[in-house]
């Protein structure tokens, strides 16, 4: 039984020579392939976002008094008008959003004697920014802009129409805690990506694209349909803070024709 199980070392030497060989000529042909088939990119091809029937463009308070002559204007922000019009054929699903203010709005800074607009006050929802009065209901400055053609929109959301409490975001008021209905809305016509637009990047834009992305919708926002503010680095922050969330940034052109 003992000589059954003995290992004979010259043959246990012959094979492993064997394999060595083997392991060599394998080595060798591993050499002779080229090291790559296709040319290096820079950085790899992305797909068009995409737009379908459950992607709905969100057009947010492109609105007088937030264009050239209004009473809160942002710097050329009437240029987004041809770009929205434009981009905006392409969808099916399209939302409007309205800042929609009582006289006397709270965080208009003629509400609080003493305060200047742009100065920050503490509300009990937070910090505030307290802005020129401006998208009065029933005024001239709360209307959209004249040039905005989307005959196919669905649905106007108005925000900020509680006194006491300001509205940046389409989704949820200035307290994050008052909903908009938007989200629900959204959810019930089967939308599942967000493309965002408007004025002000930094603002009403940035807290949409924000609010749609914890919601759960894939958010993207079109850098040349908005325009900013920026006060005090707002606009920096705004960026930063949407790409914590994976929100896309882009580009009109890079939408599908």
């Amino acid at each position: 039984m003992a000589q059954r199980f003995r290992i004979d070392r010259r043959e246990l030497i012959a094979g492993a020579t064997v394999l060595a060989a083997v392991a060599a000529a394998g080595a060798g042909k591993a050499q002779e392939k080229p090291v790559q088939d296709k040319p290096v990119q820079d950085k790899p091809v992305q797909d068009k976002p995409i737009i379908d029937e459950r992607t709905v463009l969100i057009v947010v308070d492109v609105q007088n008094d937030f264009c050239p002559g209004g009473s809160l204007a942002v710097a050329k922000g009437d240029e987004v008008v041809p770009v929205i019009n434009t981009i905006a054929k392409r969808f099916s699903h399209v939302v409007l959003t309205q800042d929609w203010h009582t006289p006397g709005h709270a965080s208009f800074a003629s509400s609080h004697p003493g305060r200047k607009p742009f100065e920050t006050i503490d509300m009990p929802y937070g910090p505030q920014v307290l802005w020129p009065d401006h998208c009065v209901q029933g005024t001239k400055g709360a209307e959209f802009h004249p040039g905005l053609d989307l005959p196919h929109a669905q649905t106007v959301i108005r925000k900020g129409y509680r006194r006491e409490i300001d509205s940046y975001s389409g989704f949820v008021e200035a307290d994050r805690r008052t909903p908009t209905g938007l989200t629900g809305y959204l959810r019930e016509r089967g939308i599942l990506r967000a493309v965002v637009v408007g004025l002000a990047t930094d603002f009403c834009v940035n807290w949409t694209a924000q609010d749609a992305a914890k919601a759960g919708f894939e958010t993207l926002v079109v850098e040349d349909a908005c325009r900013a503010i920026d006060l005090d680095g707002s606009l920096a922050k705004a960026w930063a803070d949407m790409a914590e969330l994976d929100i896309q940034r882009i580009t009109a052109s890079d939408l599908p024709s």
